[in-house]
């Protein structure tokens, strides 16, 4: 997989898109068996003007609802594919891939632990499912 629009047609193939635009697509991320769900964003971005790169995150929570250092130190104890950053008012997780020389399991499984992370943080430092 080395383009934007390859990506966008796999992703349309196995998740349920919720939105979309040319370098953004949501979509719903559904555990198995069980009754949860995590939105999370694919987004298509450029490097130097000229490496694409993608994005993929997911909002966590309210910044101002949630002690930031508490956070931040759970983030570094328990997850591997991620960083946090704020975005607007929002706590959220992500992580970046180069498109070029892309295999799918490099795009599948960070977005996999990316869910898992969010989920497991909304409900430890906002205490439910909200996003």
């Amino acid at each position: 997989m080395a383009t934007w629009e390859d990506l966008v047609e796999f992703i349309q193939g196995e998740y349920r898109v919720v939105a979309k635009t040319q370098d953004e697509i949501r979509v719903e991320f559904e555990w198995e068996d069980e009754d949860r769900t995590q939105v999370m964003i694919i987004a298509r971005e450029e490097l130097d003007r000229k490496y694409e790169w993608v994005q993929i995150l997911t909002p966590i929570g309210l910044a101002k609802d949630v002690n930031l250092h508490l956070l931040l130190e759970s983030i570094g104890h328990t997850t591997i594919a991620c960083g946090a950053a704020i975005m607007g008012d929002h706590v959220v997780l992500r992580h970046a891939l180069p498109l070029e020389n892309l295999d799918i399991n490099e795009f599948t499984d960070p977005l996999a632990l990316i869910a898992g992370a969010a989920d497991n943080l909304e409900a430890e430092f906002w205490g439910g499912d909200n996003y």
